[in-house]
């Protein structure tokens, strides 16, 4: 009965050894699939070294457009909501695969190795692990993060606000299943997330951070920047290298 016993436990254990690898890698590789760096590839930049820098959706509406940033979106929020429901639908057993899929993706994201290891911030795939993980947090939480950033005008605070207390929540909602586990998993997203935000603080306390309220009020940045352009209606951005923001030529 004892061997039984103990071998039930060693094959529970590899089972949630081999579930913790193969979602650890599969949410990776999903993550690096970076989707505002083909789309700038195609149209002939890098994303990287235009607009904010940044290779995420945000950088997309300002160097492509509001459409092709708004797919962008989606598309990096339902790659980590897929990841999450796959590896749940092949390890049921297994609580913490979510988060390990979840912290899997936004490390690819931010980090995809055929990039130089230099990606997004992560903000969309965090929203997408949130709504597979649990709905009811993804709402409160999307609420709270408009909030924030109508409030500060600055679109970094959300994000960052958002992966820190995520896992918090999350771990004290399932305390009972697992979460306290998940909490801490989760936490490795937030220092990755935080980390890529540096630079916008840095930013923001120069000035030179581009606010919120450029999506629909592309003339007041302009003005606050020095920036003129000919035909009075749009305003391509460029950030040199210094971190300052500039007239783009186009």
């Amino acid at each position: 009965m004892g061997s039984v016993l103990i071998s039930s436990a060693s094959g529970y254990s590899n089972n949630i050894v081999f579930a913790v690898i193969v979602s650890s890698l599969t949410g990776y590789l999903i993550g690096c699939i970076n989707l505002s760096y083909m789309i700038a590839r195609l149209k002939g930049f890098d994303i990287r070294e235009h607009g904010s820098g940044n290779a995420g959706a945000s950088n997309v509406i300002i160097t492509v457009g509001k459409k092709a940033g708004a797919f962008v979106a989606l598309f990096d929020i339902f790659k980590a909501f897929f990841a999450i429901k796959i590896m749940h639908a092949f390890f049921p057993s297994v609580f913490i695969v979510g988060a390990v899929t979840a912290v899997a993706v936004i490390l690819g994201h931010i980090f995809p190795f055929y990039m130089g290891f230099k990606g997004g911030k992560g903000f969309a795939s965090l929203g997408g692990s949130i709504l597979a993980l649990d709905y009811r947090i993804f709402f409160v939480l999307l609420i709270m993060t408009i909030f924030v950033v109508f409030i500060t005008n600055y679109v970094c605070f959300g994000p960052t606000s958002v992966s820190a207390i995520f896992p918090l929540v999350y771990g004290y909602a399932y305390r009972g299943s697992g979460g306290v586990h998940a909490m801490f998993i989760l936490f490795i997203a937030t220092v990755a997330i935080i980390y890529r935000h540096m630079e916008n603080f840095r930013r923001i306390r120069e000035g030179n951070e581009l606010k919120f309220s450029f999506l629909w009020n592309r003339k007041a940045e302009a003005d606050r920047f020095g920036i003129e352009n000919d035909d009075g209606t749009t305003y391509p951005f460029e950030m040199e290298d210094d971190g300052v923001i500039r007239h783009k030529e186009v």
